[in-house]
């Protein structure tokens, strides 16, 4: 993971300089998605945490100090390796302060369970799954978006019929949904 700093013109962008933050991610050749790595990133600026989905790991990293860090961190801290997680690709914040990613089944597939998005809190703590598809591989992008206090809504990409669903979900409920 590199952190760039830029200047942004009129009518242009300038690399000032490139800090290279976190390495070691496994990255593979995949048959289905082609390469496999990390993929997903979100940012925390009130603790400059960096948190990073990395497929290939199947485990989500949570790199300190990635606003101001002047040298590499291999990987940062394993913050979730959960059974639930099946290759995390996109990486969000919920409104809730947990943290969403979306399962793109590359690793530990799961026929009986394809396609969800698994919330998780920042220490790692299990909070609940959404399926997305009954198919394999669905569950692509995501994009959360308060819509007021007591709910919250995200937006799931589905790569099996090339299309977007919003779901309006309970904001904070604790209880394990598939």
């Amino acid at each position: 993971m590199s952190r760039l700093d830029l200047a942004v013109g009129h009518s242009n962008v300038t690399v000032l300089k490139r800090t290279e933050i976190a390495m070691g991610y496994t990255v593979q050749p995949n048959d289905t998605a082609l390469i496999l790595g990390p993929t997903g990133l979100a940012y925390e600026k009130d603790t400059d945490t960096l948190y990073v989905a990395s497929t290939a790991d199947n485990q989500i990293f949570a790199v300190p100090h990635a606003g101001k860090a002047v040298a590499f961190v291999t990987k940062g801290t394993p913050i979730f390796a959960n059974p639930n997680l099946r290759g995390p690709l996109a990486l969000v914040f919920a409104p809730n302060g947990n943290l969403l990613t979306s399962n793109g089944d590359a690793q530990n597939a799961d026929a009986t369970h394809p396609s969800e998005i698994v919330e998780f809190t920042k220490s790692g703590q299990f909070v609940r799954q959404f399926n997305v598809d009954a198919s394999q591989g669905g569950a692509f992008g995501i994009a959360t978006v308060l819509t007021g206090n007591p709910r919250f809504n995200f937006a799931a990409v589905d790569d099996v019929p090339n299309s977007i669903s919003v779901y309006s979900l309970p904001f904070g409920q604790n209880q394990n949904q598939q």
